[in-house]
């Protein structure tokens, strides 16, 4: 349907691959600024023009990074979204490293605030990081021990910020679709991002949160479409992570099933995975991590790539797929 809120109309209407900003914060591993820089431009070169970041992602390096490349670009020619919820806060001891999985030095911490004095000061920050006039899009960042202060404190914020123009739209990401819902349901949100939970693995958000959305003009930004690994390789290895975990043997098997059903229609699994989302008229986009240059193309040929209708309907008759959001089919009705 038509989305409510014309920033979100913006992404829907021609932007509908945007660069994952997490990757180029060293998730994980270390990229020098070049080779960071390099995947921003590569994907500006494939008509990518939604981006997202957040202070998060490296401890402001994603933001800094990205910030470096787009400032160069027509401003009115991309959408860019950062998140609030942690600001960053000079270590009182400094570790070698950073703990929570960005391979850069710890000499800054994350402090959790959900304040609306909290979003101001975080939006101040990354506007002065990434060296742009202006942010379009602020989610609320993994609220999820936080829901009350989140209430309280940035949504009234956001929707101030909204109505006077200073941000186009607010939204939530997290990586579980309940709380979402009640985002949804008990506010005036404009798009969420939803994390892992709307996969070819895990369709646990079409129960409640998608058709809400969908009925109250809520963008949706899917992220998370491999599902941490499993769903990134033509050939799902028994090693593979499943939501951050070692995969257990029934979802491999499923996993390793989808692979085989894919390679049976000329397509593969990662090129299903991304295309899966996409099928569903309620995803507005979705985002893709992105480091390296070579890694942006190949998210852009596999955003281009067609997978044969034919590979959807056996998927739901093998129960493999719970269902095929283009067609609303499931096992029982199919």
């Amino acid at each position: 349907m038509v989305k409510h809120n014309s920033t979100v109309g913006r992404i829907a209407g021609g932007m509908r691959l945007g660069f994952g900003g997490a990757p180029v914060g060293n998730l994980y591993r270390a990229v020098d600024d070049a080779t960071a820089h390099a995947a921003v431009e590569a994907a500006w070169e494939h008509g990518i023009r939604y981006f997202d970041t957040a202070p998060h992602y490296g401890l402001g390096l994603s933001e800094r990074r990205m910030g470096e490349v787009l400032a160069a670009k027509p401003r009115e020619e991309f959408v860019l979204s950062t998140k609030v919820g942690r600001l960053l806060r000079p270590a009182e001891v400094p570790r070698p490293q950073d703990e929570e999985g960005f391979a850069v030095p710890g000499d800054v911490v994350r402090v959790r605030d959900y304040s609306g004095d909290g979003v101001r000061r975080s939006l101040e920050e990354s506007l002065t990081r990434l060296g742009l006039d202006r942010i379009d899009v602020v989610f609320i960042h993994d609220p999820d021990e936080y829901w009350q202060e989140a209430i309280a404190g940035a949504v009234p914020e956001l929707e101030r910020m909204r109505s006077e123009g200073i941000i186009g739209a607010w939204g939530a990401g997290m990586n579980q679709w309940q709380m979402l819902h009640r985002f949804v349901m008990e506010t005036d949100i404009d798009l969420v991002m939803l994390a892992g939970r709307y996969t070819l693995l895990d369709q646990g958000a079409r129960g409640d949160l998608i058709p809400a959305a969908e009925a109250r003009g809520v963008g949706i930004i899917d992220v998370g479409v491999f599902n941490s690994g499993i769903l990134a390789s033509a050939s799902p290895d028994p090693a593979a992570t499943f939501d951050y975990a070692p995969a257990e043997a029934e979802v491999l098997a499923r996993a390793r099933a989808l692979a085989l059903l894919a390679e049976e229609h000329g397509t593969t699994l990662p090129a299903a995975a991304v295309a899966f989302p996409l099928r569903d008229p309620a995803i507005t986009a979705i985002a893709l991590g992105m480091r390296t240059a070579e890694q942006a193309v190949e998210d852009a040929d596999l955003f281009a790539a067609v997978v044969p209708e034919g590979f959807w309907a056996e998927a739901v008759e093998r129960g493999l797929l719970a269902v095929d959001p283009a067609s609303g089919k499931t096992p029982r009705s199919s």
